[in-house]
C-alpha cells in the first residue's frame, strides 16, 4: 500500500498504530509533530535565519526547523535512511525530517548535543530518543527529577521534561554523524534563536566538544560575555558566561553519552549525574518547572 503522492510504503507507528509513509508529511498525525502542511519551509541559509528571527516562541520555531530543505546532502541523506531502513525496523516508518528541539518551553538548563542518530531521533521524531545514548541520557534525567520517565521509545510516548531543554546544533541527521561546516553554518540560525527564545537559562551541558566549542560560536554570535580565553572542553570542565541582559550563565562540559565513551566506561553514570548536577546548579532535584509540558507549546506559523 502506498500513498498517492509517492511508492513509500505505508507502516504503523510503533506506538499509535496509524500508518505514515516515511519520511513523514508535516500534519500528517504523527505524535508531537510541531508542523502543519502549510508551515513555510527553508531553502537556504538565509531562509533559516530569516524565519528563525520571525518567531515569538519555541514551539513555532520548532514547527519551522522540522520542515527545513536548507541543505541539500542532509536532506537526501536523511530521508534515504528513512527509505532504505534499518532491518530491526524495516516495519516501523521514519520520521526523516529535521528532529526539533525537546522539553520545557521555560527551561532554566539546556543540553545541548551534535544532531540526531540515523535510525534514532531520525527514526521516532524525537531528540535521543530510540538510541543507547538517548537511554543514557534520560535515565540520568529521571534520576535528577527532570524526567517524568526514566525510559523512552518513541514520540508521544509520555515521557516529559521539567525544566530542561535538548537543542541540537544540527537538526538533520548526518552521514557518519559528521556536518559540514556549511550544515553548520546554516542550521545555526535556528540554534541562536533558540536561546534568545529561552531568557530563563542558567545552565548549559554541552555533550562533547563540538557541542562545547558550538555554544561558544554562538555565545559570541548573541553578543553574550565571554572569555577572552576560549576555554576548553573537558569532562566537567566550566565556562561562566554572561547574557546582554545580565543573566549569567555556566557552561559545562561533559563527555558525550554515545555508546563509544559509554560500553567503554569513558563515561559513567555517575560522571554522567555529576556534569548533570554542576550545570544545572540550583535547579537541580529542586522540583522544577510548575508548566513542563509534554512537548512544546503548538503556535504554528
Amino acid at each position: 500500500m502506498a500513498t498517492p503522492e509517492s511508492d513509500t510504503p505505508l507502516l504503523p507507528h510503533p506506538l499509535t498504530g496509524q500508518s505514515f509513509p516515511s519520511p513523514v508529511p508535516p500534519g500528517a498525525g504523527w505524535p508531537e509533530d510541531p508542523a502543519s502542511p502549510d508551515t513555510p519551509v527553508g531553502h537556504d541559509a538565509a531562509a533559516v535565519r530569516a524565519l528563525a528571527d520571525g518567531t515569538s516562541g519555541v514551539g513555532e520555531l520548532n514547527a519551522l526547523c522540522s520542515v527545513c530543505r536548507a541543505c541539500e546532502r542532509l536532506v537526501e541523506w536523511r530521508e534515504s535512511v528513512a527509505e532504505h531502513k534499518r532491518a530491526s525496523f524495516a516495519g516501523e516508518p521514519y520520521w526523516g525530517r529535521p528532529v526539533p528541539s525537546y522539553g520545557d518551553p521555560n527551561a532554566r538548563l539546556v543540553i545541548v548535543g551534535l544532531a540526531p542518530a540515523a535510525n534514532g531521533g531520525n527514526r521516532t521524531g524525537r531528540m535521543f530518543t530510540g538510541d543507547r545514548a538517548g537511554d543514557w541520557l534520560y535515565a540520568a534525567l529521571y534520576r535528577a527529577g527532570f524526567a517524568a520517565h526514566e525510559t523512552v521509545t518513541t514520540a508521544g510516548d509520555g515521557q516529559r521534561l521539567r525544566g530542561v531543554r535538548m537543542i541540537a546544533p544540527v537538526r538533520c541527521a548526518p552521514p557518519a554523524n559528521k556536518p559540514l561546516p556549511a550544515e553548520k553554518a546554516a542550521c545555526s540560525g535556528w540554534f541562536d534563536r533558540e536561546f534568545t527564545l529561552l531568557p530563563d537559562v542558567e545552565g548549559i551541558m554541552a555533550l562533547g566538544g563540538i557541542a562545547w566549542q558550538t555554544t561558544l560560536a554562538a555565545a559570541v554570535r548573541m553578543g553574550w560575555e565571554v572569555p577572552k580565553l576560549r576555554p576548553k572542553f573537558g569532562h566537567g570542565a566550566v565556562a561562566e558566561l554572561l547574557r546582554p541582559d545580565g543573566q549569567p550563565v555556566r557552561l559545562v562540559g561533559c563527555y558525550h553519552v554515545s555508546q563509544q565513551n559509554t560500553f567503554t566506561g569513558r563515561l559513567t553514570e555517575p560522571m554522567l549525574d555529576q556534569a548533570l548536577a554542576l550545570a544545572a546548579g540550583e535547579t537541580y532535584g529542586s522540583g522544577l518547572s510548575d508548566n513542563a509540558a509534554e512537548s512544546d507549546e503548538p503556535d504554528h506559523p
